[in-house]
């Protein structure tokens, strides 16, 4: 058996956590391989709304029955973590019987946070625009091989180890002029994490590359799931306005401990527009009232900060780029809806570079990493819009002409069928177009 992989081919944002939860109840196992608590998965289904940020999005399937795990790739905040178990179980999920997390999952501590909000300040108008909630710190501590992991916890001399990595970011912190030590809402702060870190060792911790693998070897079936988009890969993405971990496919086999040659269909989502949040090049963005109609019609705001999306035309080369970078199977439309009223739509299927010449390739830089404005121009192609509400479709004979002609013409480009389409936020609208 191979595992099946559910992935972003943007900058994150793409719907992912409703396409898991759709998909879970047809698998055994789901699986986390990447990221952190700065990225919230949200699931809208019987009037409610949940928005997960550690937990595999899988997590209610079988009525909270269905085996979920937290790969090693992630990293984990103790006390963020609490909070969405927490809720989680006042909802009715047994997670005790359903979560499992990987031994090898690196730790956010408190001072992470600090770090990571420490460099963005000294970063200036060069800030990346991270969530603050440590995760790039965390990561960086991981590859200096100093972080601490889910493991550790069980270590008789887990306080002492976790001490010296404190004080080590204390030197940084004072070095940086944002010295903590000492104060209140430090030593609060650190209270409530060691509190959390109680919590988070009454779960099971495991080594999770042998369970995945064990799964496969039995004959289930595992869906891998990721976190961000491949956009913000920090190989492969707009970087250096990017996240801190491979966000593709082939982060799904460091991220869990699966060989390259047990992944089996890719499913890649993307919306039918574009969406960035924070700092970095957008080169289809819109700074018009087009833009800010998607945006209020989209309610793209940030599931977890709050913060508002970027938005813009859909971007064919970055997606081209995206569906090669991750050996695409099966293309996920989200929020088509979104364009329902729109005369006119516009898709980017070139570059117009500064010199004038046009390409279709994906190129080392797309803009000015400093203001986040393209130094390109997008050639764009425009298509009638269908003027007709999707929301409440549920099957392909039901779709306006014009709305097919607009995935038919997304599929001819990127060289990937479109398979399944969202049309609304909640888990029932959703249509198969080929199972």
């Amino acid at each position: 058996m191979k595992a099946d992989l559910l992935l972003g081919l943007q900058w994150g944002d793409e719907g992912k956590g409703k396409i898991v939860d759709v998909l879970a109840p047809e698998y055994d196992l789901v699986a986390r391989f990447q990221g952190g608590p700065n990225a919230g998965h949200t699931l809208e289904f019987d009037g409610r709304k949940h928005v997960l940020r550690s937990i595999p999005s899988g997590i209610f399937a079988a009525g909270g029955n269905a085996l979920n795990l937290i790969g090693n790739g992630v990293v984990l905040d103790p006390v963020l973590f609490r909070g969405e178990a927490e809720a989680l179980e006042a909802d009715g999920v047994n997670l005790h019987r359903c979560l499992r997390i990987s031994r090898k999952a690196h730790l956010i501590l408190p001072t992470h946070r600090l770090l990571d909000a420490a460099g963005e300040r000294r970063k200036g108008a060069n800030r990346i625009g991270t969530t603050g909630k440590g995760i790039g710190p965390t990561y960086t501590d991981k590859v200096s091989r100093r972080g601490l992991r889910v493991g550790d916890i069980a270590a008789p001399d887990f306080s002492e180890r976790y001490k010296a990595v404190r004080d080590a970011h204390m030197e940084q912190l004072a070095y940086m002029g944002m010295p903590a030590e000492g104060s209140a809402e430090f030593v609060e702060a650190e209270a409530e994490w060691f509190e959390a870190v109680e919590y988070l060792a009454g779960f099971v911790a495991a080594d999770t590359e042998h369970m995945v693998n064990k799964a496969l070897d039995d004959g289930l079936k595992v869906l891998c799931e990721g976190a961000q988009g491949t956009m913000l890969d920090v190989d492969f993405g707009s970087y250096p306005f990017v996240t801190s971990s491979n966000t593709v496919a082939a982060g799904a086999c460091t991220g869990l401990g699966i060989a390259p040659r047990r992944i089996g269909r890719v499913y890649g989502i993307f919306k039918a527009y574009c969406t960035r949040v924070g700092s970095g090049p957008f080169p289809t963005e819109l700074f018009d009232t087009t833009g800010d109609t998607i945006r209020r019609i989209g309610h793209e705001y940030g599931a977890v900060t709050g913060r508002e999306r970027r938005c813009g035309w859909l971007d064919l080369v970055a997606l081209r780029y995206a569906v090669m970078i991750n050996g695409v199977t099966d293309l996920i439309m989200m929020k088509s809806d979104v364009l329902d009223s729109f005369a006119t739509i516009k898709v980017a299927t070139e570059y117009r570079l500064p010199d004038g010449t046009v390409t279709r390739d994906f190129p080392f830089s797309i803009g000015d990493e400093a203001e986040g404005a393209g130094t390109m121009e997008p050639v764009y192609r425009s298509f009638p819009g269908w003027m007709t509400e999707l929301k409440d479709m549920r099957r392909v004979q039901e779709l306006p002409e014009a709305f097919t002609d607009y995935i038919r013409f997304i599929e001819s480009e990127v060289g990937v069928p479109v398979t399944i389409l969202s049309v609304g936020p909640d888990r029932e609208q959703t249509i198969i177009l080929n199972d």
